[in-house]
């Protein structure tokens, strides 16, 4: 359920938002365009909106900019922290992770940044069903993450890192749960969903599913 990583952001939380601005080389082309990616996330999203893996709240802030009701979910307690400092008590922070979580109104929109990856494409279908039976008819849901065309570029991708020298990020993406655009469509439509993808970066996708 992605709880594995979670001493990776206790590391990560204190300069989470100086890499996402593009000031580790490493990670500038992950987080390439990484505030248009937010824009384009909350420009999808309507109603009352429940974010997975809100981090330090950088998109939670641009859901609420818009007018929208926000329920953030985070369980990295450091990154709760600076979340909470920046949001200001703006919203309801709680913790839970893609799967497990307490959530007790109606849900329009379900959405998430740069963090849907930490399930196993198992649990990828396991929270899609969840969300199935949360969502109301045309109800979506809105991923922004890495994600590949096919296992072979996945492969290339791990490959370039290496060949560049970017070893932290090659060990990311070996080690995390990257997975396909095939894959997340299967695991779209056999919960229910119709699935579309935007290409962002060289990495991130965005997959906006919508309940039938």
């Amino acid at each position: 359920m992605g709880r594995e990583f979670l001493e990776l952001f206790q590391d990560w939380a204190d300069s989470y938002d100086n890499s996402v601005t593009g000031n580790d080389a490493e990670y500038a082309k992950v987080f390439q365009y990484y505030d248009h990616i937010l824009e384009a996330v909350a420009e999808r999203s309507n109603g009352t909106v429940v974010e997975f893996g809100m981090g330090t709240g950088n998109l939670t802030l641009k859901l609420l900019d818009k007018g929208l009701k926000v329920i953030a979910i985070e369980p990295s307690k450091e990154m709760r922290a600076i979340g909470e400092e920046k949001l200001q008590g703006r919203t309801k922070i709680i913790d839970g992770d893609f799967i497990q979580f307490e959530v007790d109104e109606n849900i329009d929109t379900i959405v998430s940044t740069y963090a849907f990856h930490h399930l196993t494409d198992e649990e990828k279908l396991e929270a899609f069903s969840i969300y199935g039976r949360l969502l109301k008819i045309d109800g979506k849901i809105v991923f922004a993450d890495t994600m590949y065309e096919t296992k072979e570029a996945y492969l290339e991708a791990i490959k370039k890192a290496e060949s560049d020298g970017f070893h932290n990020l090659a060990e990311d993406l070996k080690r995390e749960y990257y997975t396909t655009i095939p894959v997340l469509t299967d695991i779209a439509q056999k919960t229910g969903f119709e699935v579309s993808f935007n290409r962002c970066n060289d990495f991130v996708w965005i997959m906006e599913a919508i309940k039938k």
